[in-house]
């Protein structure tokens, strides 16, 4: 099956809610809708699945305008952040119930149940009530009841945000291997770049409604055509320098000079924007082209095994994403190193003219 929209636009009591959202989604494709809170990833998929109907543009299914079809009559399943089960009914009770509404068989429910359960690990709780599931089991039972009827889309509305650390890790996995065998298509929403990453697929950025960039996950993280999308797509966000390429040197803030490498010799002279990884900052020099910058810390947020580490100098702040625990007071100084060739640059109008080991044709 394939999904198009086509121009579809939503406005909600004078807000737009959606803008002109144009996408593609290919038959047995994994597709990743990345944006913050009220970016218009539940209100796109509620387009999607005939909850909502869009105030102008088509969304076709097959070729066909299914723009004014109600949900009932789609062959859609969804997944909430939510547990959503009946807490009177079995687990098996619980995944069989599309298929009962469906009219289909007792063997075959029997048949696909289990098939399914097996599939996502739970057919030891079978006879089990939601209740007396952990939250991980709970959300497989409810992702099994979205696969076992064999819809031709289904779409998750940041199904693992309630679930702990390793048990998210240990169902994204699973879902890459999931969708492998299967020809539907699916669509997942998370507000996380790493999530996005992790899955794979195809990304779809949004903001405020609107598409930013869409395409191979891997693609829109190395290549984001914006500084939204760079910003969207990091977590935490890209740090941006201003600075200026004249002859032989580069600046950022007139603050720092340093010459100009063969990786940034081909984007010519003139002002732009300079974006660097957190993650790719560090507090050791590990390149010949790193360049060193003296800054002071605003504050060491250590998170488990990693450490976002704020600092500052006098033209600009900047976050480092750190392995390990780093402890630092505040307003120590300390120095941090850039690797220069992993650079992004962007001119004055926030396009992309460069991406670390990637030339892009500039803009006029």
């Amino acid at each position: 099956m394939s999904l198009i929209l086509e121009h579809v636009s939503r406005t909600v009591e004078g807000q737009t809610w959606i803008d002109d959202a144009c996408l593609n989604f290919e038959p047995g494709s994994f597709n990743v809708l990345l944006g913050r809170t009220l970016s218009g990833k539940t209100s796109l998929m509620r387009l999607m699945a005939g909850l909502d109907k869009p105030d102008s543009g088509r969304i076709l299914m097959n070729g066909v305008d299914v723009t004014q079809r109600p949900v009932r009559l789609r062959n859609v399943s969804m997944v909430y952040q939510q547990f959503i089960n009946y807490p009177t009914m079995t687990v098996f009770e619980n995944i069989a119930s599309p298929l009962r509404q469906s009219g289909v068989s007792n063997e075959l429910i029997q048949s696909k149940v289990l098939e399914t359960a097996k599939m996502l690990r739970i057919e030891k709780f079978l006879q089990r009530y939601p209740l007396e599931l952990s939250g991980g089991q709970q959300q497989r039972t409810a992702m099994a009841r979205a696969l076992v009827k064999d819809a031709e889309l289904i779409l998750f509305d940041e199904p693992l945000v309630n679930l702990d650390y390793k048990l998210r890790e240990e169902l994204r996995q699973e879902m890459r291997e999931l969708f492998k065998a299967r020809h539907t298509i699916a669509i997942y929403a998370t507000t996380e770049p790493n999530e996005a990453l992790a899955l794979g697929g195809t990304t779809t950025i949004l903001h405020e409604g609107r598409v930013i960039q869409s395409g191979k996950s891997s693609e829109v993280y190395h290549q984001p055509q914006t500084v939204l999308a760079a910003e969207l797509f990091s977590e935490p966000p890209i740090n941006l320098m201003p600075g200026r390429i004249a002859g032989n040197e580069v600046s950022f803030a007139n603050f720092v000079h340093f010459p100009l490498n063969v990786d940034l010799r081909p984007v010519g002279e003139g002002e732009f924007r300079f974006g660097v990884r957190p993650s790719h900052i560090s507090l050791v020099p590990s390149n010949d082209d790193d360049l060193e910058l003296a800054v002071t810390v605003e504050v060491a947020e250590i998170s488990g095994s990693e450490t976002f580490l704020h600092v500052r100098n006098e033209y600009f702040l900047l976050v480092l994403h750190l392995p390990g625990v780093h402890e630092y007071d505040v307003d120590a100084p300390i120095r941090i190193y850039i690797p220069t060739h992993k650079l992004f640059v962007f001119d004055r109008q926030g396009r992309l003219v460069q991406a670390p080991g990637r030339r892009i044709a500039r803009v006029a």
